[in-house]
């Protein structure tokens, strides 16, 4: 597997765990020194828009940070493509995407929209889904459903699914936490609840956004003309 934009480690190291050979890669050379120590893995400083790795080199590829750290769209549709050039025919590509009404839906949970100047902001963001980096958070893209879907398409993958991770429950959530001070337990009735509505809501497209994060996934097309993204073979 190969882990492209794995902060600190944290998928690496479960991977890992359960057996699987990582490579990581990411951005941030603090992030690729600890990678190693802490997820047991090989690791490179590098860029989701230029990957080292030889062509079909990996059976699958994760892009679990990258696309929302990327505001424009032809910089997602660069790193998708290098995923798909990267990994085997018939490999899985998965990428993670922050959704649009998150912003809106926690700093609802949070109490944060009292404030009338957090409105613009949001107005702004659920608009065309680009963050200006305020509020504590990075200059970041924010994704629609059929956005994700539409993207992971054009970059050249088939079998495209999006789903919801946390679903339509997280700000109940976020709301008790910040009420109690501390994480719901997960052996919780409502914590339980959360999960099996997040279950529910895949199966239903319009509440797919409602996650704070969205999972897309693709496979590579057994029979494909390469990807059009310029091809670097690790030397």
């Amino acid at each position: 597997m190969l882990d492209v934009g794995g902060g600190p480690g944290t998928h690496a190291r479960w991977l890992a765990e359960d057996g699987y050979r990582v490579h990581f890669v990411d951005p941030v050379a603090r992030h690729a020194r600890q990678a190693p120590v802490t997820a047991g893995c090989t690791a490179e400083l590098g860029d989701a828009r230029r990957l080292t790795a030889a062509d079909d080199s990996y059976d699958v590829v994760l892009l679990l940070g990258p696309l929302y750290h990327l505001p424009e769209r032809a910089d997602r549709l660069r790193a998708l493509r290098e995923a798909l050039r990267v990994v085997r025919p018939g490999g899985l590509v998965a990428a993670a995407a922050i959704s649009r009404y998150a912003p809106l839906l926690d700093e609802a949970a949070t109490g944060a929209l009292a404030d009338p100047a957090v409105h613009g902001t949001l107005n702004s963001s659920l608009a065309d889904g680009r963050y200006d980096g305020d509020r504590g958070f990075t200059a970041a893209y924010f994704h629609l459903p059929d956005d994700l879907a539409r993207e992971l398409s054009e970059a050249g993958l088939a079998d495209i699914g999006v789903r919801g991770v946390e679903g339509p429950s997280w700000p109940a959530l976020v709301a008790a936490e910040q009420r109690s001070g501390t994480r719901e337990p997960q052996d919780s009735a409502f914590f339980r609840a959360a999960l099996d509505a997040a279950r529910l809501a895949d199966a239903h497209p319009p509440l797919l956004g409602t996650s704070a994060h969205l999972l897309g996934f693709g496979r590579r097309p057994s029979a494909t003309r390469r990807p059009s993204a310029t091809r670097r073979r690790a030397g």
